[in-house]
């Protein structure tokens, strides 16, 4: 599901401990175990061979992968096989969803002129698998609406809340039409729900050739960038409410859980949707007249660009099977020695929306080839201290279904074991891409040192800060590209950025509150153009991916450091100071949010009374001028701002007592000990609050969470931040509480740390 995203930066979750300066040696380890962990991460990379990746690659792309086709089952089949075969403990675990499949579609014009949409992806010559449409679905979009629609079309760019403030100044609705947009802007599913709560009744989306077509390079098969007739397929469920089945929030969708009937499933949508190619929405748009679009609108096709309404008239009729589907989860344990009940989790995705080679194949095969080395070191005498789990999941394109499904199954043992749950998703030639929690930011740095960059020989991470460094430093960078840049100037570690949605760690982190790190490589690869279409094949992959599978190698070698420091650390490896610095961060852009919008809203209504948007109008066009806006007040955000002070303080001293303690051998009773590892273990935890967040009280992080109107992408400090940017004043200062009570939990675990690992002497 991970869409072409620009860098991500380091992330990781609060769940363990380290010093307060990154030390010469491994975090977590006292000095007398760190050669021998060497030692076997040196073993570890001894295995890793780029022709398993891709022949393994090869078969599992080999037929179409989408959930409740047959090759889905036979790909889970042969996982389990490999994981039994290389000495795991594994079993398939399966779910029964609601996957809604294309039954009936259709699309034409019907005014001015007649044009029928292909709805078609063909053959392409040198593609072998292009042709391979028997058990495939055309494309679609999973948890849109059925219906049958004629109406007429408006174009409304990207279709996000400010395209749709844009359409307002020329007097055009979209109540009671259809609305075409394209990709790009925000995540897709935010596009028909957006276009339904204006009032339309269908929404088409396309892939513009400036985006990801000619307008970017060469296209398949010269280069790797979208065909004509290439088209986006994807969910469009409701996500940034809960993901995972629509008939059971909450719930695992065991084959006898209790079901919601259809018509209350908050995360199906109310319009019928399809995704189109370039070729079928440029008649269409070549149709409308109505205003020419503002610059920032158009896009490559070889028209002018129109706003509408009309007269291009459109008719959208599509039918769907709406029965419940199984997926296949395949997991795989390798039980720890000392510590059993502490998991380290690692977790891929293996459905596609037809053949899935880049999104996700080449990420499982580099997990497979991290399963494959450690059942290696296992069947030599190794084993972890912490136990592995690995985990092979389905349905993860249609709305993280067999991750979420598993992790609502299994929530209670998940959050009183699991330490960290590491995910991945697509990987291809480039760039070292980490998000997560930022207590492990100094881990993940340390980790990243230790690689070596199939390209430039230095390290992933010298690779990763001399881009960051340049992309700051160009005319045009943005804010926070210069900050990086200025950052990494003055000799800091390389900043880890913060977790929205988009992939299986959704669950994890911002449900059940687990340390969670989403690990890939890519920048440098052409996957955007044929990203969940026909053509991410593995012929496309083979010449455009990740040639020679060096970075799929790059990947396995930093997941299996991560997970083998993790598994084996003598204190789980945080650096809490990273954590509480980036808090502040966050706190600051509140602030500067409040400030900025009252200053904005001041200037706009002087603006409004001065009439100056109407005479800065052309006379020629419609323009209808914005309706004032309420001033902003000085909110109360005292319980967070007095929050992250104690943060800050508690983060600095238990960093300090944990430096001395592991420079003092880890001198702890059993006792003190077994305290130390339960804290740790549940730090993320604290960071939750079983209200939720405002209308979606599945997600429960305070930190972390995907925004309402971003979908993938992160919204920091959630609660506090969304409500003040919809001016939701009362609920600001609410959440300001929430967060900060949320916050002064996590302190009060740090400072009981700190007691443990340095006892404050007694009083006389």
């Amino acid at each position: 599901m991970t869409s072409p995203r620009l860098l991500v930066l380091l992330s990781c979750v609060a769940a363990p401990l380290l010093a307060a300066e990154p030390a010469p040696g491994l975090l977590g380890f006292l000095p007398e175990h760190a050669a021998a962990q060497a030692g076997l991460e040196t073993k570890f990379d001894a295995q890793l061979n780029p022709a398993d990746l891709r022949g393994w690659l090869e078969t599992m792309a080999a037929e179409p992968n989408h959930v409740g086709s047959p090759h889905d089952k036979l790909n889970a089949e042969f996982t389990l096989a490999k994981f039994q075969e290389w000495g795991w403990d594994a079993h398939i675990e399966t779910f029964y969803v609601l996957y809604p499949t294309p039954l009936t579609q259709k699309l034409e014009l019907v005014a001015p002129t007649t044009f029928t949409a292909r709805i078609h992806e063909p053959e392409i010559a040198g593609d072998r698998t292009s042709g391979k449409t028997k058990d495939a679905l055309p494309p679609y979009h999973a948890y849109g609406a059925d219906g049958d629609v004629t109406a007429e079309l408006v174009y409304v760019n990207r279709g996000m809340p400010d395209d749709y403030k844009e359409l307002e100044t020329h007097g055009v609705s979209v109540k009671g039409r259809i609305v075409i947009v394209r990709y790009g802007g925000g995540w897709r599913g935010l596009k028909p729900k957006l276009a339904y709560e204006h009032g339309a009744v269908g929404c088409l989306i396309y892939s513009d050739p400036a985006d990801d077509g000619y307008g970017a390079g060469d296209v398949y098969p010269k280069g790797g960038y979208r065909p004509a007739d290439g088209v986006q397929r994807g969910s469009v469920a409701d996500m940034p409410v809960y993901p995972g089945d629509p008939l059971t929030p909450g719930i695992g969708a065991t084959k006898d859980a209790k079901r919601l009937p259809l018509s209350e499933a908050k995360t199906v949508l109310k319009i019928p949707v399809m995704p189109i190619s370039y070729a079928d929405a440029q008649p269409m748009l070549a149709a409308l007249a109505g205003s020419v679009v503002p610059p920032a609108w158009r896009g490559a096709l070889p028209i002018t660009y129109h706003i509408g309404p009309g007269p291009a008239k459109v008719h959208l009729a599509i039918t769907s099977d709406w029965s419940l589907k199984p997926v296949y989860d395949v997991i795989a344990t390798i039980k720890g020695r000392e510590l059993p009940d502490q998991w380290v989790i690692r977790g891929n995705h293996r459905d596609g929306w037809v053949f899935g080679a880049w999104d996700p194949l080449s990420g499982h095969v580099a997990m497979m080839a991290e399963a494959r080395s450690i059942g290696a070191l296992v069947q030599s005498g190794w084993k972890p201290k912490r136990t592995l789990v690995y985990c092979s999941w389905d349905g993860e394109e249609p709305g993280l279904l067999g991750s979420t499904e598993w992790a609502e199954t299994h929530a209670d043992e998940l959050q009183k074991k699991a330490v960290l749950y590491l995910n991945s998703d697509t990987n291809s030639r480039g760039f070292l891409q980490v998000a997560g929690s930022h207590a492990l930011q100094s881990f993940v740095n340390q980790v990243a040192g230790s690689v070596r960059d199939p390209e430039m020989n230095v390290s992933v991470l010298a690779r990763l800060r001399a881009s960051l460094l340049v992309d700051g430093s160009k005319d045009g960078a943005s804010a926070p590209e210069r900050a990086i840049a200025k950052q990494l100037a003055a000799g800091q570690e390389v900043p880890i950025g913060a977790l929205g949605s988009g992939s299986d760690f959704t669950p994890f982190l911002q449900h059940l509150g687990i340390g969670t790190l989403s690990i890939e490589f890519g920048g440098e690869d052409q996957q955007a153009g044929v990203y969940h279409s026909i053509y991410d094949s593995f012929d496309h992959y083979d010449r455009f991916g990740d040639p020679g599978y060096h970075y799929g190698i790059a990947l396995a070698q930093t997941v299996g450091r991560v997970m083998l420091r993790m598994a084996d650390a003598d204190v789980l490896p945080v650096h809490e100071t990273d954590f509480s610095d980036t808090v502040g961060r966050y706190l600051e852009e509140i602030h500067t949010l409040a400030d900025n919008l009252r200053s904005s809203t001041e200037e706009k209504n002087r603006l409004i009374d001065a009439n100056a948007y109407i005479l800065a109008s052309d006379p020629t066009e419609t323009y209808v001028q914005p309706a004032k806006e309420g001033v902003v007040p000085f909110l109360n955000l005292a319980a967070l701002d007095n929050a992250v002070l104690r943060l800050k303080q508690s983060a600095a001293t238990c960093d300090r007592a944990g430096s001395q303690a592991l420079a003092e051998g880890l001198k702890l009773t059993a006792a003190q000990r077994a305290e130390v590892e339960t804290l740790l273990q549940g730090m993320e935890q604290a960071l939750t609050d079983n209200t939720g967040l405002p209308g979606r009280d599945w997600f429960r992080h305070m930190i972390y969470a995907p925004g309402l109107l971003t979908g993938y992408g992160v919204k920091t400090l959630p609660g506090v931040r969304e409500a003040i940017e919809g001016r939701r004043w009362a609920e600001a200062e609410k959440y300001s509480a929430i967060t900060g009570h949320a916050l002064d939990v996590y302190s009060d675990r740090l400072d009981r740390l700190s007691a443990i690992l340095k006892p404050v002497p007694p009083k006389n």
